[in-house]
């Protein structure tokens, strides 16, 4: 059986953590990794509902989150984590606590961040309208030694995907895809060489 670890992804609102769980997850599922995506948004109207945003708060969500990916990577699962997570004691008390510990920063400028803001969330804060929002009147931490960093104002989705997904190889957390099936041309090939020996 895959063994389990946990993909932490944390960035600024918007900088696309859910975008890449989701397309990490898919690709794991294909190379037969359980797999469960705790999702930032989710965890707070489920598991951390009633919690606000100080930092007491904010800290006491990231490590119910962590709690739930050390009780799936003890069991096999590949647990992905998708919260802005902000302050990085707590992400390292996290990384701590799980030990087979991923930290992926998706980074994106906060202008590029405010140009492509689809819920009106940082137009919002900068109004004053919202308090405590990451990057603007709360502050956000960058990680200083992240195993992998992508920045998605100058990448796709799916090239920063596959960077994460070298990455893992290169750990050894993941085996290599296997290649994609023999193309046209292949099959061409092949039923040349068989003709000329005389097989077709």
């Amino acid at each position: 059986m895959a063994k389990g670890f946990t993909i932490w992804f944390t960035g600024m609102s918007g900088a696309g953590k859910t975008t890449l769980a989701r397309l990490i997850e898919a690709e794991l599922k294909n190379r037969e990794h359980r797999v469960e995506v705790l999702d930032g948004d989710i965890i707070r109207t489920n598991l951390s509902k009633g919690l606000g945003f100080s930092k007491e708060d904010r800290d006491t969500n990231i490590r119910r989150i962590g709690f739930v990916c050390n009780l799936l990577t003890r069991n096999e699962v590949v647990a992905i984590a998708a919260a802005i997570s902000p302050y990085r004691e707590v992400r390292d008390e996290v990384r701590q606590m799980i030990g087979s510990f991923v930290e992926v920063y998706v980074k994106c400028p906060i202008e590029v961040l405010a140009e492509r803001d689809v819920k009106g969330l940082y137009k919002r804060a900068f109004a004053g309208e919202i308090e405590h929002f990451t990057g603007i009147d709360d502050p956000y931490e960058e990680p200083l030694s992240p195993e992998a960093v992508v920045e998605t104002d100058t990448e796709t989705p799916e090239q920063s995907a596959a960077q994460i997904l070298a990455k893992l190889e290169e750990m050894n957390l993941i085996a290599p895809a296997l290649p994609d099936a023999y193309s046209d041309e292949d099959d061409e090939e092949i039923r040349r060489r068989l003709e000329a020996l005389g097989y077709v």
